[in-house]
């Protein structure tokens, strides 16, 4: 008896401490799935909603008609609530979000930069709600006060596009200052004790993508979860940046060719810009476009020597491929574990 009172205390508290999460995202647990190009899609998606989480379709480079059928074909495996990330910087932007108005989407997730203003209330005009990614306090602020419903603050130990800071830094130094709106914490995560930590310091819920991308229903190719169960903390490591003219935003991957092969387009880039071959945004757009195409072969083609396997510092907790739901009880039973204490 003593063993099932301690559980029901643990999940008691659980869902004390995330119901505003919940309530927010309309699931049973306020775990989201961070939003990955080309892993992100209809069938990991839906199993994350199905198992009481929330996915979050990642449109990437999508254009409007694909983004509208991926809405669709994920709308008819999961009848749960899910969202969609757009990317800031896509040069469809404001179509995209009209595809979301159209589609009655509930939930949209703006990142890749700062959202401009119009895109903010064009998205709040149709209703849905909207979640921006925070990597410091003063831009935390600023996006509550642009009209924001909810942020992320992401930690340098996440994978993919990174900014600077610890994850554990920016919880410490957001979530004591940020109240009026849910917040959810992303990077390193990869453990439900960590989940229960985080929101005994004030988090709404969190957003995992790592661990999700050994997911079973996951379609990323067969090498590239391989990859990460393989993988340790250590392998993940961050793109450097060898000229300031050209601005690098640091993405975490786990160490292979491509990583070097990022430091020679970097250098072809800057050569090509200063012998007059290459304008300046040539030279950039070279550089923003290699993990672009090195993503897809790693995910799609299992090419993880020349490719971008895109992986968080949490990638040393991926132990094995399992379903969505498993990994979602594994992660609540461990915050109810922590909880209980």
């Amino acid at each position: 008896m003593k063993d099932m009172s301690e559980t029901a205390v643990g999940e008691a508290r659980l869902k004390a401490l995330w119901q505003r999460g919940l309530d927010f995202l309309g699931c049973e647990h306020a775990i989201l799935g961070g939003a990955m190009t080309w892993v992100s899609e209809r069938n990991l998606v839906s199993a994350i909603s199905n198992a009481g989480g929330f996915g979050v379709v990642a449109c990437g480079g999508m254009t409007p008609d694909l983004l509208a059928a991926e809405i669709d074909a994920t709308r008819a495996m999961t009848d749960k609530p899910f969202g969609v990330n757009l990317i800031t910087l896509h040069p469809d932007l404001d179509n995209l979000i009209d595809v979301c108005r159209e589609q009655e989407v509930s939930h949209m997730v703006l990142a890749g930069g700062l959202p401009s203003g119009p895109s903010i209330a064009k998205i709040k005009d149709f209703g849905a709600k909207l979640t921006c990614f925070a990597p410091m306090l003063s831009l935390a602020k600023k996006l509550v006060r642009s009209g924001v419903d909810a942020l992320v603050i992401e930690g340098t130990e996440a994978g993919g596009h990174i900014g600077p800071v610890a994850t554990s830094v920016l919880a410490q130094e957001i979530l004591p200052i940020v109240k009026d709106v849910p917040v959810f914490i992303a990077g390193g995560i990869g453990r439900g004790d960590a989940i229960g930590a985080y929101l005994e310091m004030g988090a709404s819920g969190v957003q995992l993508g790592t661990r999700f991308v050994v997911a079973e229903e996951c379609i990323a190719h067969p090498k590239f979860k391989k990859a990460f169960i393989r993988g340790k903390a250590r392998d993940a490591v961050a793109s450097t940046q060898i000229d300031p003219k050209f601005n690098v935003i640091p993405v975490r991957a786990l160490k292979n060719d491509a990583t070097t092969d990022f430091m020679i387009t970097q250098r072809e880039a800057i050569e090509g810009y200063n012998n007059g071959s290459m304008l300046q945004d040539e030279a950039q757009m070279k550089i923003e476009h290699f993990w672009g195409g090195a993503l897809r072969r790693a995910v799609q083609d299992g090419d993880v020597e020349t490719g971008s396997v895109m992986a968080g510092q949490s990638v040393g907790m991926v132990k094995r491929e399992e379903p969505a739901a498993d990994i979602i009880n594994e992660l609540v039973q461990q915050a109810v574990e922590h909880l209980n204490h």
